[in-house]
């Protein structure tokens, strides 16, 4: 997943073990990547060996296409990690479906909360995904796009389990009108400001036709 603006475009991690040749481990990251995604290599490698597996030992090559798309950001390394898994026969993926992966791992496997998890949702159910799969922090955010399974994981080896079929998670659920309900109250009150009725008539005005203000 790649965020343009507010929007979200499919973006493909591909992963490539030398089968032959090439074992001092090099890891090469090409796909316009910036420096956040480059740093990313260290921590996913860490991450695979504190969570038991084994990071490869050949010369890797990861594509993030399109190519022609800046990739910004800590949320590549949760596809990241399971590519490099499944190109070095670690694991196979036995569920169904394609998934979107999203999260940004800790040294110890953990996966951390990431941006655009509402996004990535809803360009996941237009793209007809079976689902994504994104940190335990971003469930409830991305399941309001109904539609859409929403498999929330707090590890890396939780994600493992569930894409190669060995652990079962129940896709996370929220009550739309209860977050309807909560998030439509509201302390702030026009009521409670004196004056100023310009302002506020010109912010009313701009609200309710959905339009953009620039107040002074």
């Amino acid at each position: 997943m790649v965020l343009v603006g507010i929007d979200a475009v499919p973006c493909e991690v591909e992963v490539d073990v030398a089968t032959a040749g090439g074992y001092d481990g090099k890891t090469t990251l090409v796909g316009l990547p910036d420096a956040a995604v480059k740093e990313s290599m260290d921590r996913v490698r860490t991450a695979l060996t504190n969570s038991g597996f084994a990071a490869p030992m050949q010369n890797t090559v990861i594509n993030l296409a399109p190519a022609d798309i800046r990739k910004e950001g800590p949320a590549y390394d949760l596809p990241i990690a399971v590519g490099m898994l499944i190109a070095n026969a670690q694991m196979r993926k036995a569920v169904p479906g394609r998934y979107c992966l999203a999260g940004e791992l800790a040294l110890d496997g953990r996966v951390r909360p990431i941006k655009g998890a509402l996004a990535m949702a809803m360009m996941a159910k237009a793209e007809q995904m079976a689902g994504v799969i994104c940190p335990q922090d971003n469930a409830s955010e991305a399941a309001v796009v109904e539609g859409i399974e929403v498999i929330s994981v707090g590890h890396l080896a939780q994600a493992v389990g569930f894409l190669a079929g060995d652990l079962e998670l129940d896709p996370h659920r929220v009550d739309l009108e209860e977050v309807f309900a909560r998030e439509s109250r509201y302390v702030e009150d026009f009521a409670d400001v004196r004056g100023q009725e310009s302002a506020k008539r010109a912010i009313t005005v701009a609200a309710a036709g959905h339009h953009n203000l620039f107040m002074l």
